[in-house]
């Protein structure tokens, strides 16, 4: 296969798997995501950029900061189908409620939302949403957005390569497991994108406390689970994601 080819295809693939966009591809098995995760940032930094422009629409119509805030939040919520807020929620009811390993990942599966996922959900919803607000100037918030997408998707590829999936079966597992080059490519292209809408010095402070939120939701996960799932990947990527914002809102 032509590598220009290939490389396009691990980037359609990427969308299939994190958005709803109909790019016309299923995602399937045999690695073939885990290959194409090093593209995960890119998918991000795309749905960040489609946030911010509504973001930048809502301000332009004469809306205040915290509807656009909002409306920012809902339209990547909806390109992605709520994927990764899906995982924040379970993943809190999992690792909240349950008393032993087996039981974590049953409340996991489980498509109810218990109390713990309701709460994890406000505050996602809510911190990002005040932390737009608190941005308010529409480029900023933009560049914002996008770091924040594509750093917290750039994470995603070393927590796969790094843990075992907890379970032989389900999303996690039928993923694959990314090869250290693909990890590091995630993680840099992450990275890159972070520090280029962020600066230097805000950026790397960003991915600094990001990636610390998202090891510390990764070593929960190993700790409790023996691993990760798809629905601990979700929440990683919304800790990711709240992270880089509230760091982006600094005065």
């Amino acid at each position: 296969m032509d590598a220009r080819r290939g490389v396009f295809a691990d980037f359609l693939l990427a969308t299939a798997v994190l958005t709803r966009l109909p790019v016309g591809v299923a995602a399937v098995g045999n690695g073939a995501v885990a290959r194409a995760c090093w593209a995960f940032p890119l998918v991000g930094a795309g749905t960040g950029f489609i946030a911010g422009a509504v973001f930048f629409a809502a301000g332009a119509i004469g809306l205040g900061g915290l509807p656009a805030a909002v409306l920012a939040v809902l339209a990547g919520v909806a390109l992605t189908g709520a994927l990764h807020e899906d995982g924040l929620a379970d993943t809190a009811d999992g690792l909240g409620g349950g008393r032993d390993r087996e039981r974590k990942l049953a409340i996991m599966r489980d498509s109810r939302v218990g109390a713990y996922g309701v709460i994890a959900l406000t505050f996602s919803i809510g911190l990002r949403c005040a932390a737009l607000s608190a941005i308010g100037d529409p480029i900023h918030a933009g560049l914002a957005l996008i770091a924040a997408h594509a750093a917290s998707r750039g994470f995603l590829a070393p927590v796969m390569a790094l843990l075992d999936p907890a379970r032989e079966d389900g999303l996690g597992a039928t993923a694959g497991r990314p090869g250290q080059p693909t990890a590091l490519a995630a993680a840099a292209i992450g990275a890159a994108i972070a520090i280029g809408c962020l600066g230097p010095a805000g950026g790397i402070a960003a991915l600094v406390l990001a990636g610390a939120g998202a090891a510390a939701m990764a070593v929960l996960a190993w700790r409790q689970i023996g691993g990760y799932t798809g629905d601990v990947l979700g929440a990683i990527q919304q800790i990711g994601e709240i992270v880089m914002l509230l760091v982006a809102a600094r005065p």
